[in-house]
């Protein structure tokens, strides 16, 4: 006789709720080289079709030294799911709710960006929080080339009866 699978075995990381949360904890995300299959993907999935993000002698004619890539293509290097944040919060995440960001450089082909999920505040409500998160993302220069927010709704662990 099999048994079920026990999810909480599988946990990358210690359940967290709105109390366990500190300004300042960082969640790194592994970098990404921004190669032109995700480029194309990207392309794909958008359905974005101006040549400044796909021909590159387009870019080239317009000063750019290679394919331009899409400020949401650099935005989505933040998604909280490509790092712990969400592994962490899983028990706890009620919603995200907002997400703000702005291009700081151009991201090219060919480089390699670096994201982070840095808690900026922690406001507290009755049975929940909100946590919001900087995105900021460097390329391999160490510029920053992303800096953006996301707000998330999170639950407040039960009372103890």
């Amino acid at each position: 006789m099999t048994s079920p699978i026990n999810f909480d075995d599988y946990r990358l990381c210690e359940p967290a709720y709105f109390e366990d949360l500190t300004l300042g904890q960082k969640f790194p995300i592994p970098s990404r080289t921004m190669t032109d299959a995700l480029f194309a993907a990207f392309q794909l999935a958008s359905g974005d079709n101006h040549p400044i993000h796909y021909d590159v002698e387009y870019c080239k004619a317009h000063g750019h030294p290679g394919l331009l890539a899409h400020a949401m293509q650099v935005m989505i290097q933040c998604a909280p799911g490509a790092g712990l944040f969400p592994h962490a919060v899983d028990a706890s995440l009620v919603a995200m709710l907002e997400m703000t960001g702005k291009m700081l450089a151009p991201v090219y082909a060919g480089d390699t960006v670096y994201p982070m999920l840095e808690i900026s505040e922690l406001t507290a409500q009755k049975t929940t929080g909100i946590v919001t998160l900087a995105s900021i993302i460097h390329n391999q220069k160490g510029e920053k080339v992303f800096e953006g927010t996301q707000k998330c709704l999170i639950r407040k662990r039960a009372p103890s009866k």
